[in-house]
């Protein structure tokens, strides 16, 4: 029997024996604290048993009866497009009327700055118009 290491970056290790091969995982790395979980889909509340390792507080009566702890989880296999192979656009919170409405308040904004520049400028020029007049009427009561 021979001991091969591939990558020991990766823990890799397989034993010959005449025809077979058989992979060794190293001891102590997995943890020892799997139990059943049912997981639940929000979008489509589809439920399923498997084992695992989460935390949670919730728990929920299996089609067996017993009670498991439960996780809700927004998209599984079952309600994910890629597995269903349905298209759709999702647009729950109004992404694209938020951006509507936000070019259109920029719009405005913009708009509302070039009539005060426009504003500002007309002023400045009355002003100075009419200094240049009061100037002009001091010059001629000299």
């Amino acid at each position: 029997m021979e001991v091969y290491t591939i990558a020991p970056e990766c823990s890799l290790t397989f034993l010959v024996k005449t025809d077979t091969i058989t992979w060794i995982m190293k001891k102590d790395i997995h943890p020892a604290t799997y139990r059943l979980v049912v997981f639940e889909d929000l979008n489509n509340g589809f439920k399923f048993l498997t084992r695992s390792t989460v935390a949670t507080e919730e728990k929920t009566k299996w089609e067996d009866g017993n009670d498991y702890p439960l996780v809700k989880v927004h998209i599984t296999s079952t309600s994910h497009p890629f597995f269903t192979g349905e298209e759709r656009i999702v647009d729950i919170e109004g992404r694209v009327d938020k951006f509507k409405a936000r070019a259109a308040a920029a719009d405005a904004a913009r708009e509302k700055r070039i009539k005060a520049a426009k504003k500002q400028s007309a002023r400045k020029a009355a002003k100075s118009e009419k200094a240049d007049e009061k100037k002009a009427a001091s010059k001629l009561t000299r």
